[in-house]
């Protein structure tokens, strides 16, 4: 493990027992696409699009590795340009038998201390449909364990889609942060 590897792990203080965190690497994108697209409630993306995002988004996503290296759940996000406070999670997902572990949870306190290193993070956002309760759940209790609060509102409704019948994305804002 390099010192930069063994940084990184310091940040990921909760990993379940023979997995890793990593930023996620351009040959990661296929594994990101197939997990995205196993999991079953994530919106899928093209396969390019994980790609790219394994490229540009490196530095505020995160992968969770198994020891031979291979990915079993990611967590992307972004810097908001408008709001540089503030780290928006694009898209969270284990592996179908990677749940259960916490592993989820581990990977987005790893990643939000591990961005707050670089950038004076003060709030995250992402996005939930209703009847997620997984995501709901996920990160209400990110909020909890930071002692954060959490406002809710419609960002995109369902008639904003242009390609079909699409649940409504709800908002959920989480901050204060402080690390």
């Amino acid at each position: 493990m390099t010192a930069a590897q063994a940084d990184l792990q310091a940040e990921f203080l909760e990993m379940p027992e023979g997995l890793r965190a990593d930023r996620p690497h351009v040959d990661d994108g296929a594994a990101l696409w197939r997990i995205a697209k196993d999991s079953g409630t994530l919106d899928l993306n093209s396969s390019y699009s994980y790609l790219l995002w394994c490229r540009d988004f490196s530095g505020t996503s995160a992968v969770a590795r198994t020891a031979d290296g291979e990915p079993v759940a990611f967590v992307t996000g972004y810097i908001r340009p408008e709001r540089p406070h503030t780290l928006l999670v694009w898209q969270v997902a284990v592996d179908a038998a990677q749940r259960g572990l916490g592993l989820a949870a581990a990977l987005l306190d790893g990643l939000t201390r591990q961005v707050a290193g670089r950038h004076e993070l003060t709030s995250m956002e992402t996005t939930i449909s209703p009847g997620n309760t997984a995501s709901e759940r996920l990160f209400t209790s990110y909020a909890a364990r930071h002692g954060a609060s959490v406002e809710r509102e419609v960002l995109f409704d369902t008639g904003q889609f242009p390609d079909g019948p699409h649940d409504p994305e709800v908002l959920y804002r989480i901050g204060p942060l402080s690390f």
